[in-house]
């Protein structure tokens, strides 16, 4: 059920939103912090790339086969109280990483933390498309957008700059204990949602309506492709820049933090001019659709070229993806809201979420390997980057139909 009030020109729901960014900010930090320590962790563990490249993997098999429940638990109790257990469980498991001392600690942690983050975003679909109004989903989105976008940005300024002067364990522990502050501000936020809980009935729309849609594999199709160039470069650019280019970490910190920034603020400029258009009277389809595929042009083009440029050109490019990037961000979960609705959107965003997140155990595991294999080198493992941007293509242009409510009584 839409609240009447819920219009992000309104105290409650700016405040909703807002918390909800601020919970994807921590979210982001704290599964962050393993690529932004790495050289650290990896020497202190004595870790093998195809060891992190494991490490990397176990989380995102937690934090993708978790989506589903996710979004079932999130229909059954409501999104504001399995975001609340989510977030307690990824905070925790921040915090006891500092105290790990080898990698079988460290993998069942990651495990933990990726069931934890799987929450996020079918929690955050739920209670936007049910509070927020379809004219300011953009704003809404491109909020949340910039909130898991700028946490990269900050989790590696702030903490690459820590880590090289207290170490990695010191790190973790500080992010952990202050991850869990935000549950304080989330125990008072007020949201009104239908739930199976509450309401005693089963659901409207099945799971087996939602499956049998042709647009949820086009958007799965086309998130498992961004999610693969964003998983590479959230998980190895750290490494790549101190290991193949010899930056120190504060450097690394700095231009890397850089881009994730502009990131994150090309996600909240995207949000606001998507409401605009469509009031405009552009179509959600051409609105939607023609980011994502121009932010899969540009992946296809940098990826290929990053690693063979010289460094000056590389940042560059690596900003280019960044920017394009950021501007498709928002309409990856803006697409599901408007086409599901209040009553599918968890649901449906667990399964495209749990597709599109294979990347992170299929890609992130196998760039460490390649690059062990290249005896360091990274070119193959951006090849691979590159190239996997045509499925995007295919989902969100080919196999995605028009951008408009399902009608589901009729499905």
């Amino acid at each position: 059920m839409r609240s009447e009030a819920g219009s992000l020109r309104t105290t409650a729901p700016l405040l909703l939103v807002g918390l909800m960014a601020t919970s994807l900010f921590i979210n982001y930090i704290d599964r962050g912090n393993l690529a932004t320590g790495a050289t650290q962790i990896r020497t202190d563990l004595h870790l093998s790339a195809t060891a992190y490249g494991a490490l990397a993997a176990g989380f995102y098999f937690a934090y993708a086969f978790c989506q589903l429940p996710a979004g079932a638990l999130s229909d059954r109790l409501g999104g504001k109280l399995v975001l609340a257990i989510g977030a307690t469980l990824w905070s925790v498991s921040t915090l006891l990483t500092g105290f790990v001392q080898g990698f079988a600690g460290l993998f069942v942690l990651r495990l933990m933390l990726g069931m934890g983050e799987s929450v996020a975003f079918t929690t955050t679909s739920k209670i936007i498309a049910s509070n927020v109004p379809r004219a300011q989903m953009g704003l809404a989105n491109g909020l949340i957008g910039f909130g898991y976008l700028v946490g990269p940005a900050a989790g590696t300024l702030i903490g690459g700059m820590l880590m090289a002067r207290w170490g990695w364990r010191p790190t973790f522990i500080l992010f952990g204990a202050l991850s869990l502050l935000w549950l304080l501000p989330w125990s008072r936020v007020r949201i009104q949602e239908t739930t199976q809980a509450q309401d005693g009935a089963g659901p409207v729309v099945t799971m087996r309506q939602i499956l049998s849609r042709r647009a949820l594999w086009g958007a799965s199709l086309g998130h498992f492709a961004g999610n693969w160039n964003w998983y590479f470069i959230l998980g190895y650019l750290p490494m790549y820049l101190e290991m193949q280019r010899g930056f120190s970490k504060e450097q690394m910190a700095e231009v890397v933090a850089s881009a994730y920034l502009v990131n994150a603020l090309a996600a909240l400029a995207a949000g606001w001019a998507f409401d605009k258009l469509i009031q405009r009277g552009w179509s959600p389809s051409l609105t939607l659709k023609a980011p994502l595929a121009l932010a899969h042009l540009a992946g296809l083009g940098c990826m290929l070229a990053m690693p063979f440029m010289p460094i000056g050109t590389c940042i560059a490019l690596l900003f280019v993806y960044e920017i394009f990037l950021g501007f498709s961000s928002p309409a990856y979960f803006m697409i599901p809201q408007i086409m599901a609705g209040p009553g599918a959107a968890a649901r449906w965003v667990g399964v495209q979420n749990m597709m599109g997140n294979m990347p992170g155990i299929i890609g992130v595991f196998f760039a460490g390997v390649l690059i062990d294999a290249g005896g360091g080198s990274y070119g193959t493992a951006f090849l691979l980057a590159g190239l996997v941007n045509v499925l995007g293509l295919v989902g969100w242009l080919v196999i995605l139909p028009r951008v408009a409510p399902v009608d589901w009584e009729a499905a």
